[in-house]
């Protein structure tokens, strides 16, 4: 039985009317290729795929008049953290949107076709709003050498390369085994890569800077959170259909690489934040680690980290924001809806 975790997945077939539209299981599976939302395995997936599709936006219908203004004030330090992290951001958003194309490759529950090609479209917009962003503020020189320097920044690299390493193998040979190591690094990559940005753009957002770019940065965060789901939810339902997986070199495994990723996340914040005033780089480690904690639990996994539920209170406001738990409007915006603008960055209102 271990042997199949090792052998290669079936690609999925466009059409097969002799197989139920439901689909058998999620890998390796029998299913027609029409998706019938009212017969489906996985309930819950339709009420997620309706939560995705409502949260579509567009990057230009944010107004930058008041970013552009707020720049100039910014510290040498916060301009150039700024730059750094939405170049960083960038190749996450960038490899994902590929990454969920390849599992769908895969993946025979019609139900995660749909679910994974908004995801993918999102990715994309998430990394539209990183180019609508920089456009709006810096030359373009200055734009192309934040897309770049992401690219050779050493820590970039390091804290990236676990992830990369996982994505890959499953691309050269897609097994259940390298298939489950890469939910995993799905998990990591949308679950804790881009916190510590979220906690730079939030603390700019809390002394009223740089307003637009973070009511863009609590859209990206609220369809990570979701994706977040997406991907712990595939986990489980991985391990219940194989059970093969469900052992204790792979639960480790789990551990292993989200403490590593955890670790990562606390050496880069620290080197690019620690100049920024209004961040404390302690607060800051408790928080990445409750978020290593909170996907363990979605994980059906214990705590890897203990006395961090209270770390970086003030991010609470921002967590509930992103979730659609409050019904305050965190950054004191007249309207959190889109303000549609021209297309070429709204320099009408400048």
């Amino acid at each position: 039985m271990t042997s199949m975790l090792y052998e290669r997945m079936k690609v999925v077939t466009l059409m097969n009317p002799k197989y139920p539209n439901r689909g058998t299981s999620l890998i390796n599976g029998e299913m027609s290729g029409i998706v019938n939302w009212n017969d489906i395995r996985y309930p819950q997936m339709y009420i997620l795929f309706k939560k995705m599709r409502s949260n579509f936006w567009i990057p230009q219908r944010i107004s930058m008049s008041g970013d552009l203004k707020n720049w100039s004030e910014l510290t040498d330090s916060e301009q150039e953290a700024f730059l750094r992290l939405i170049g960083m951001l960038a190749t996450l958003d960038s490899k994902q949107t590929r990454a969920a194309l390849e599992f769908m490759r895969y993946i025979t529950d019609p139900t995660y076709v749909p679910i994974l090609s908004i995801l993918a479209e999102q990715e994309a917009t998430h990394n539209e709003s990183y180019s609508y962003v920089l456009s709006s503020l810096v030359p373009l020189h200055v734009q192309s050498k934040a897309f770049n320097d992401a690219k050779v920044d050493p820590l970039v690299i390091k804290r990236n390369s676990r992830v990369d390493e996982l994505y890959q193998s499953f691309i050269d040979k897609p097994t259940p085994q390298s298939f489950f190591e890469a939910l995993i690094a799905c998990v990591v990559l949308e679950g804790i890569n881009f916190y510590s940005a979220f906690t730079f753009f939030y603390n700019l957002a809390r002394n009223q800077k740089m307003l637009g770019t973070s009511t863009m940065i609590n859209y990206i965060q609220r369809d990570e959170m979701q994706h977040t789901y997406t991907f712990t939810q595939l986990v489980r339902y991985l391990l219940e259909e194989m059970p093969e997986l469900n052992t204790e070199k792979n639960v480790n495994f789990i551990y292993d690489t989200l403490q590593e990723a955890t670790e990562m996340e606390i050496e880069w914040s620290q080197s690019v934040l620690g100049d920024v005033k209004g961040i404390d780089l302690v607060e800051l480690e408790g928080y990445i680690k409750k978020l290593c904690n909170r996907r363990l639990r979605a994980l059906g996994l214990g705590d890897l980290y203990k006395g961090v539920d209270n770390s970086m209170p003030w991010m609470i406001a921002f967590d509930d924001a992103a979730s659609g738990e409050t019904k305050t409007d965190t950054f004191e915006q007249k309207s959190r809806a889109y303000k549609k603008v021209d297309e070429d960055n709204d320099m009408d209102d400048l």
